[in-house]
């Protein structure tokens, strides 16, 4: 029974890793999509949201199961229910994707916002990409310096994030009411993608060290 427990716990952080690679993938083409007015990448990043929802799902079936069967302890139990809650943190990420897709599809041919904010989108985004891939290398890996790495980088994102609304509330500003919807929705979803990753970083980091630290939750 022991090495059947054992090895659900390994299947559990193989799915989590499963679905991470999912998000990083949706992210890309969603911000690419964006970026670019690609409609037809914003059409499949909102096709493929399913996969990510059903991966989450029977991974919370299968925690929910161990719960129930194995009724495990001490640091066993924290890694199921870190699963949980990483899960949620996940889909909530690929839904994050699914609205900047939808944005782009939604302002297709045109770009989603103005000029003077896309290289600003094209950082937010790419900073974006690079976390959902720092993620679900540590998900598989547990290398705890990658969760400081991803702190950093949401850093950078906020810093961006802030930087829309400064321009967007500037009296510089020339934009549409729909642009300043747009470009707000739009930063606000990048934002908290990353944000999302610092939560789950944070719990990584305290399943393999034992250490909460408060500053990786620090924004959320």
């Amino acid at each position: 029974m022991r090495e059947v427990f054992q090895q659900e716990l390994r299947e559990v952080q193989e799915r989590l890793v499963e679905i991470a690679e999912l998000v990083a993938t949706s992210i890309d083409k969603a911000t690419r999509a964006f970026n670019e007015s690609d409609v037809t990448l914003a059409e499949e990043v909102i096709a493929e949201d399913h996969r990510i929802d059903q991966g989450t799902v029977a991974l919370d079936e299968l925690a929910i199961t161990i719960l129930a069967k194995q009724q495990p302890v001490a640091r066993d139990l924290r890694i199921v229910v870190s699963a949980l809650r990483i899960s949620a943190s996940l889909e909530r990420m690929g839904d994050m994707s699914t609205h900047i897709a939808q944005l782009a599809r939604y302002r297709f041919p045109d770009k989603v916002v103005p000029k003077k904010l896309r290289g600003t989108f094209a950082d937010m985004g790419a900073l974006d990409v690079e976390i959902a891939q720092k993620l679900a290398q540590l998900l598989r890996t547990e290398d705890v310096k990658l969760a400081e790495e991803i702190r950093n980088e949401d850093d950078k994102v906020d810093d961006l994030h802030l930087s829309v609304f400064d321009t967007v509330l500037g009296e510089k500003w020339k934009g549409e009411a729909a642009d300043t919807v747009d470009a707000t929705l739009a930063s606000r979803y990048h934002e908290r993608f990353a944000d999302h990753a610092v939560s789950i970083a944070k719990k990584v980091q305290y399943l393999v060290t034992g250490d909460w630290d408060p500053d990786l939750n620090a924004g959320l």
